[in-house]
């Protein structure tokens, strides 16, 4: 069945996956890791890349 909704375009920085968790390689009291949360700077967490806009040229 053919999908009627279009596609979003993804991001082609982060490839659609917005946000990462890094661990720092220490870890809380409670046995836990540390983890930084970093998100994609291109589309700043989204996940879709902006549509791309023609450039109008006049003659």
């Amino acid at each position: 069945m053919p999908e009627s909704a279009p596609h979003a375009r993804v991001c082609r920085d982060c490839d659609g996956f917005a946000t990462a968790a890094i661990t720092t390689g220490t870890r809380h009291p409670d046995g836990t890791r540390a983890t930084l949360r970093v998100t994609c700077p291109a589309c700043k967490g989204t996940g879709t890349a902006r549509p791309v806009r023609t450039q109008e040229v006049t003659l």
